[in-house]
């Protein structure tokens, strides 16, 4: 029942933390890659059935709140919210799982449209459908199903193959079909998708799979893996004056907050099978590293949520004995995933009013975010020097963030979502289409800029908030490094290409910094003209590019008129001429600029 494929604009709703991101190209391109590390020769007695899940928009919940409808126009479905489910379908994915979610009125479990017209006929999908944990008699409540019965009928002619936990087929299907409510052809096509699936597993030929006769999980090996996926996601957000990594005349360091030793929320949500004696948390590895001597461990708060301020005197005693903070702050695993949406993304409990007496201190703040999805942090960003975000960094997550904190390692993760300054600005996301008033640095006029008996007028004319702007805290594809990225001399082949000719993009790409990094390369383009309003930039590309310090690499995108095509009002998939902008850059709001022109 992985991968989770949904599409996800919105950081209050508790699945984010499974979401590969906002964007529709980055979702896909992760979507091939679970495909094949889960299923592989799908034969293969090591192999898993991938299924991809929740088909579809559950992602666009209402309000963030989990199980809650779905409203989305076709063109953006087809654009945004089909395009991961598609590239796992191309990919061989061997299930489909249907969504909580009603999507325009009618329930994914029972909706034909989706599984029927868009998987099996348009996609020509022939594996198995399931539905999700008693999505099918979960349409009662939906009030689209009057019983069990109407349940499974509907469930079962809309293209579930495979009902979840609840028991409408088991009780209903044989009386469907002999009233003639479900064809045998249709019995027999949902029968034939089952076992369709066992064939290509293998399981016909060698039904069963030997025990290990060795330890297969907590290997040096795997250990190590773990540690460096921990390091690649991580995200650095600022790093003020150089804070991070420390430096090695640091030789004493406070070691605080409800996160820092914190074995079992540290493996996040959904770590069914991860045991907390197993976790190496970051109290344990920076004790380790530094030695005990060096290291002032105070917890200051008992877990995440925790309101009362009793370990606060411990905190500041060993904070004043430091030479620098650092505060694992962050959400237990228990507020991310399902059902664990949240109207207010702060750090819960009292995490902020300790952050704001230990900057009181005048020492260095570094702040370690431990958490399933963005935090809005305006409250206390300008109150620590550093923000490294860990997400849920896994078993080996306290090496991984000691290597980065010294600077054994560097964060090389970019963000897959926007962070937004306040839950208020929700949905926040890059790759939004323009208002025909869109704010800009010239035309935004803020809240305390407004005179006081002004004139009731339209202001500034754009679409913002008066008290946030209209820019999130941070954007898609952001992230920081130990040493900084120079970007020049963006080059295209051709300002006019015709659409069986590709337009090839390149610049040049320099480590000017005084350490050896890895640069996520990105390339954006943006449609200026469309039958439908199109996206402010859209992300087709990005690229990995390791350099030492001094070294330049040209980088080259290829972007081929295919990639430029798009679903339009009347849902035809349609490459249109036109005059296109395309941008390389760091991230969705940086880059350098050029453009071309499509015949």
């Amino acid at each position: 029942f992985a991968p989770m494929l949904d599409i996800a604009r919105d950081p209050r709703w508790g699945r984010i933390a499974e979401s590969p991101g906002e964007d529709p190209y980055l979702s896909a391109v992760m979507a091939k890659a679970y495909v094949k590390g889960f299923q592989g020769n799908l034969s293969s007695p090591s192999s898993m059935a991938a299924c991809a899940k929740h088909f579809v928009g559950y992602g666009a919940s209402e309000g963030g709140r989990d199980y809650n409808t779905a409203n989305i126009a076709e063109p953006l479905l087809y654009n945004v919210y089909l395009k991961p489910f598609k590239a796992a379908k191309d990919a061989g994915i061997a299930s489909f799982m249907s969504a909580f979610n009603d999507l325009n009125g009618v329930p994914a479990t029972g909706n034909s449209l989706l599984l029927k017209t868009i998987l099996r006929n348009d996609w020509k999908y022939d594996g198995v459908v399931v539905s999700d944990w008693n999505g099918v008699t979960e349409m009662i409540t939906h009030g689209y199903a009057a019983d069990d019965t109407d349940a499974a009928e509907k469930a079962a002619n809309a293209g579930v193959d495979i009902e979840m936990t609840s028991t409408a087929y088991e009780n209903n299907l044989k009386k469907l079909v002999t009233e003639g409510k479900v064809s045998m052809a249709h019995l027999d096509n949902m029968v034939r998708n089952i076992l369709r699936m066992k064939y290509r597993l293998g399981l016909f030929n060698n039904p069963y799979t030997k025990p290990p006769v060795s330890q297969v999980l907590l290997t040096a090996s795997n250990l190590e893996a773990a540690k460096q996926a921990a390091i690649e996601s991580a995200v650095l957000l600022k790093n003020n004056n150089n804070v991070l990594p420390l430096n090695k005349s640091l030789q004493k360091i406070a070691v605080i907050g409800p996160m820092a030793d914190a074995p079992h929320d540290q493996l996040g949500t959904w770590a069914f099978d991860g045991e907390s004696k197993d976790t190496k948390t970051p109290l344990d590895a920076m004790r380790k590293h530094w030695g005990e001597k060096n290291i002032f461990y105070a917890q200051g708060l008992a877990y995440s949520r925790d309101l009362t301020k009793k370990g606060f005197a411990a905190a500041m005693m060993a904070a004043r004995k430091s030479d620098v903070i650092i505060f694992f702050a962050g959400e237990e695993a228990i507020l991310s995933g399902e059902a664990h949406s949240r109207a207010n993304i702060n750090l819960p409990g009292a995490q902020e009013d300790l952050i704001n007496e230990l900057y009181k201190t005048g020492k260095p703040v570094v702040l370690v975010i431990m958490a399933g999805r963005p935090i809005t942090l305006g409250n206390i960003l300008n109150k620590v020097n550093a923000v490294l975000m860990a997400w849920h960094p896994g078993t080996m997550g306290g090496p991984a963030i000691t290597d980065m904190l010294c600077g054994d390692a560097s964060p090389n993760g970019r963000l897959p979502v926007t962070w937004p300054k306040t839950s208020g600005q929700i949905p926040v996301y890059y790759n939004h289409t323009n208002t025909g008033r869109p704010s800009t640095k010239e035309s935004y006029v803020a809240i305390n800029d407004i005179p006081v008996g002004a004139w009731q007028s339209s202001l500034g004319n754009t679409s913002s908030y008066l008290d946030i702007g209209y820019t999130p805290q941070f954007t898609f594809g952001y992230g920081l490094t130990y040493t900084t990225f120079g970007y020049k001399d963006i080059e295209i082949n051709k300002k006019i290409i015709s659409k069986n000719e590709p337009v090839t993009i390149t610049a040049k790409i320099t480590n000017t910094g005084s350490r050896p990094g890895t640069e996520i390369v990105q390339c954006y383009v943006q449609q200026l003209v469309g039958e439908i309003v199109r996206p402010v930039k859209e992300l087709k590309e990005f690229k990995r590019v390791v350099l030492k310090p001094g070294q330049t690499e040209t980088v080259t995108f290829e972007i081929t008129a295919d990639e430029l095509a798009f679903y339009n009002q009347r849902l035809q998939y349609i490459t249109q001429p036109g005059k296109y902008n395309v941008w390389i850059g760091k991230n969705a709001d940086e880059g350098l600029k050029t453009d071309f022109e499509l015949k």
